[in-house]
């Protein structure tokens, strides 16, 4: 063999390489994203037949990438923790304190609401699933506390309120109750927001609060 030949040969094999690649960081988040669907829809016990269906993948190519649900159901949680850290670090760019905060635990609610099965799983005894929830503190944890610190320097909300209470309180209130009528977890959780504003501009910038429409 010539060197040229070598050298295109192994060019060859570089580039089949970087297309294998390529295809199978497209079929992971195609998984992770179906699944994400799947699961907020039907459940953590869905079939995982019917998640490598609709992302157009074999069950085969489903395990190569997650060899167990429980693998599935920590890539599709990081990555939906990733993206609340996202969201609250873009509606802090985007709004006042009071209203980023506000429009953030409207979407803390609805990431709530789509993964209901989880807490079931965490209590499981599965070791694949004991550090996610130290793993949405972790991730969560600063910089919920820097939107409720912004919020108490523009007088919006009372003071001293952390980020870990925050997050307990709010989900606390999206638990479905055991008795009596369902309750709608966005007016709950507003209340709960009108509570962290009573009495806010005694202690923080005194400006009239008012919540948003």
């Amino acid at each position: 063999m010539s060197e040229d030949t070598k050298w295109t040969s192994e060019a060859g094999k570089q580039v089949v390489g970087r297309r294998r690649r390529a295809d199978a960081q497209r079929n992971i988040g195609s998984l992770i994203q179906t699944a994400s669907e799947v699961f907020a829809d039907s459940g953590l016990d869905v079939p995982i037949r019917e998640i490598a269906d609709r992302a157009g993948v074999g069950v085969g190519t489903l395990y190569r990438h997650f060899p167990t649900r429980s693998d599935l159901v920590v890539a599709v949680f990081r990555k939906e923790v990733d993206e609340s850290v996202e969201a609250a670090s873009t509606l802090a760019a985007k709004h006042p304190p009071g209203e980023a905060l506000e429009r953030w635990v409207e979407h803390y609610v609805e990431f709530i609401a789509a993964h209901r099965g989880l807490a079931a799983a965490f209590n499981s005894g599965d070791q694949a699933l004991e550090g996610l929830p130290a793993y949405f503190l972790e991730r969560l944890g600063p910089l919920v506390q820097n939107l409720l610190d912004a919020a108490v320097v523009e007088g919006q909300i009372r003071p001293g309120v952390q980020a870990h209470e925050l997050l307990h309180g709010v989900g606390m209130l999206c638990v479905p109750p055991t008795c009596g009528e369902p309750t709608d977890p966005q007016r709950m959780v507003g209340l709960f927001m009108d509570g962290l504003r009573y009495a806010a501009s005694k202690a923080g910038n005194p400006t009239k609060i008012s919540s948003r429409k």
